[in-house]
């Protein structure tokens, strides 16, 4: 009796947990002031999903460098918005190619023509045939800090390479007290007085009216002039309409699966399949919150990726049910049944995943966006599935048999002498 009776307790509390778990994650809560967001506000939705524009850039050289690749995909992020945007997804596609897609944007021609820009810094001087002192080749990097010393003022702060470092020393000297214009393709950004003789290569940017500003300005002098040279490969534009349309279908399509699925276990699994369908609900929940979690982006072939996954999960479940149902019919008990069942059906499972998980990691490291969006669900689906299958279920069933609802034989559907 102590036995069914904490059985009962622990299983209350499990399932509890599942449906309380599931609820918030559906649908937020707020705890403590604490706001734990649903997973419709947490997860990011990609183009296909909410609208917007992709642009996938490719490098016109032979040969790019890891550095020079990495360094043009930072630049052509900040190109897109100048202080960033926390929505836009810059990801490489193989060596040569870099992916831009803006959610909730629809103006392809202006962000094209922003992307194609030459990126041309230049430090001008004060003179009348306005002298190039400096380009975007002589600047390391623009940093933004405040000088403490004077009121907390947004600084900017320049360091240059030698080449730099020895053109701006001169330069300083020449224009001292005067005005040294910084341009980025022919807009103005800023015209700084040359206050001090500068010969370590370190300047300073002041007068900045607010530290958004200063920091808008920095990002342009670190968006200055790539690496190397990109052409614009392709352009796809998804309407809002379009978009609004697609996440509620791939909700419907979601929601008619999991019934199907739970209805055809519990016909035929009885207990164990309505067992199964509450670990599958948390499932579902983990797959979600990992999404929110990681920061990944959700889109259509994500979603059919995650309900491949849900197949993939019903299918360990059938592997430990089939197993189970066997050794009932050679007439063992039930507790021992159960055991046998889950012990014989992992080497099964555990085969079938590894086999599915090398797959997933081909597609995701040879595949495009859209390829790296299902592989990536796929991914943290197999190992979810795998943790919900192994001990979720078992500790269902297990819980529901020392609780005495798994006492029968049609619990299984089985029939001795079958």
């Amino acid at each position: 009796m102590k036995t069914k009776g904490r059985s009962t307790i622990l299983f209350i509390l499990l399932v509890g947990f599942i449906f309380l778990f599931t609820y918030i994650g559906f649908f937020g809560a707020k705890i403590f002031g604490w706001e734990y967001k649903s997973f419709d506000k947490a997860i990011t939705k990609g183009l296909d999903l909410q609208g917007g524009v992709s642009v996938l850039m490719e490098m016109q050289e032979d040969k790019v460098s890891t550095d020079d690749r990495d360094k043009t995909k930072e630049m052509l992020s900040l190109r897109v918005n100048k202080v960033g945007v926390s929505e836009t997804v810059v990801t490489t596609e193989g060596e040569k190619r870099i992916r831009i897609d803006i959610p909730g944007q629809y103006d392809s021609k202006t962000i094209v023509d922003s992307l194609n820009k030459t990126g041309e810094l230049k430090f001008i001087a004060p003179n009348q045939s306005k002298d190039v002192i400096l380009t975007g080749k002589d600047v390391k990097k623009a940093t933004v800090y405040t000088d403490q010393q004077n009121a907390n003022q947004p600084v900017i702060g320049l360091e240059l390479n030698e080449d730099g470092k020895q053109k701006f020393a001169e330069a300083t000297q020449k224009y001292l007290g005067q005005q040294i214009s910084i341009y980025m393709d022919d807009q103005l950004l800023t015209s700084p007085t040359v206050q001090s003789v500068i010969s370590n290569g370190e300047a300073q940017i002041t007068g900045n009216k607010s530290f958004e500003e200063a920091k808008k300005t920095a990002g342009i002098i670190n968006a200055g002039a790539l690496p190397v040279p990109v052409k614009v490969a392709s352009v796809k534009t998804v309407g809002a309409q379009l978009g609004a349309t697609a996440l509620p279908n791939a909700i419907k399509a979601a929601f008619i699966g999991f019934a199907l699925v739970f209805l055809l276990m519990v016909l035929y699994y009885r207990v164990p399949g309505f067992l199964a369908c509450i670990a599958l609900i948390l499932y579902a929940s983990l797959v979600l919150t990992c999404f929110a979690g990681l920061n990944a982006t959700l889109t259509l072939p994500g979603i059919a990726g995650f309900l491949l996954t849900v197949g993939m999960a019903v299918d360990a479940n059938v592997l430990i049910f089939e197993r189970i149902r066997e050794e009932l019919k050679k007439g063992k008990s039930i507790k021992s049944s159960i055991n046998e069942g889950f012990k014989h059906a992992m080497s099964s499972i555990i085969d079938s995943n590894i086999t599915t998980s090398i797959a997933a990691l081909v597609l995701y490291f040879l595949g495009s966006g859209a390829v790296k969006g299902f592989a990536t669900t796929l991914l943290i689906g197999i190992i979810v599935s795998m943790f919900t299958a192994i001990f979720v279920t078992r500790a269902l069933v297990n819980l529901a048999a020392n609780m005495g609802l798994l006492s029968k034989l049609w619990c299984f559907r089985v029939k001795r002498g079958e």
